[in-house]
């Protein structure tokens, strides 16, 4: 099988399609032959070395996959069964190849209503999201929600989320996103090129911060009092969660993690038609190194998507 590894930190060109054995799977896993393969920011940083989560190279890149089990070693699946997931994070999952051997733990059948290329893009951005407004904001009907980056992986999907919570959902994006992140429910956008939210919101019932640099401690002015803001880039930074304390409001980070109970979630607003992600743009196996430097250039519409 092929895979797509690096020997050094570096840009796009360090990434090499190399021949490798495939995997076995042992028991409780599954042989997947991958069919598409979600790609986030955070393995643009990792490729680069800004970040040591996997520590360094040689390594296999990815999470995100969509693809057809080959052998099962569990009851889970078998043979033959669609499925899509973001196994093992945020140890390495090897999913930058055309075999995996994941836990069928991590993964969930996949939507017929979903292409491949569709379902490969979900998992990470979608788990993101379920996790940071389920299970940490705990949003229900009626609140005012905030998302940052409303047009980004993360932001499109949690906005969906969030209206179908029963929310009323406010998003910032660039001007030339105000319709996309329209077309994904949201009651309103900020264009924070020309506004500053700070000055176009208030009581915030919780804020999904996609973002981070000072826009996880600006939102602390459009909180309402115990007001909740969760954040996917910030999670660390004590001096700001002491900020957040004294001032009387809640702080979250959210890792994401392999949740079957939040993929299956996701699933079934999936099936119910409340749930869809954007692909900007899709990849050949091939041109990995043209999609990573798309990636390095940010500011995407929904995700980009590599098929093998």
């Amino acid at each position: 099988m092929r895979v797509i590894t690096q020997q050094r930190f570096g840009g796009p060109e360090v990434l090499t399609i190399v021949d490798a054995p495939e995997p076995r799977p042992i028991p409780a896993e599954v042989l997947v032959r991958v069919k598409a393969i979600g790609l986030n920011p955070l393995e643009a940083r990792l490729r680069a070395g800004e970040f040591p989560l996997i520590g360094p190279p040689p390594f296999i890149l990815g999470w995100d996959i969509s693809g057809v089990v080959e052998e099962a070693q569990t009851w889970r699946f078998r043979p033959g069964d669609e499925v899509f997931g973001m196994p093992l994070f945020p140890r390495a999952a090897s999913a930058y190849a055309e075999v995996v051997a994941v836990p069928a733990l991590h993964l969930a059948r996949k939507p017929a209503s979903l292409s491949h290329i569709e379902a490969s893009a979900l998992p990470i951005v979608g788990l993101t999201a379920w996790q940071g407004l389920v299970d940490l904001g705990g949003v229900t009907e009626g609140d005012r929600v905030l998302v940052h980056g409303g047009g980004g992986g993360v932001g499109h999907v949690a906005i969906q989320i969030a209206k179908a919570l029963g929310a009323h959902v406010i998003a910032t994006a660039s001007g030339s996103k105000r319709k996309f992140v329209e077309g994904m429910g949201a009651d309103e956008v900020i264009d924070y090129t020309a506004v500053d939210f700070t000055e176009a919101v208030r009581d915030i019932d919780v804020v999904l911060d996609t973002i981070g640099g000072d826009t996880a401690e600006r939102s602390l002015e459009v909180l309402r009092p115990g007001g909740h803001l969760v954040t996917a880039v910030a999670d660390e930074d004590s001096e700001l969660i002491t900020k957040f304390e004294a001032a009387g409001m809640r702080f979250s980070g959210v890792g994401v993690d392999p949740d079957p109970v939040a993929l299956r979630g996701l699933v079934e607003l999936v099936e119910q038609g409340r749930l869809r992600v954007h692909v900007q743009e899709t990849f050949p196996f091939e041109r990995v190194a043209d999609a990573h430097r798309l990636l390095d250039g940010g500011h995407l519409q929904g995700k980009l998507v590599l098929t093998v």
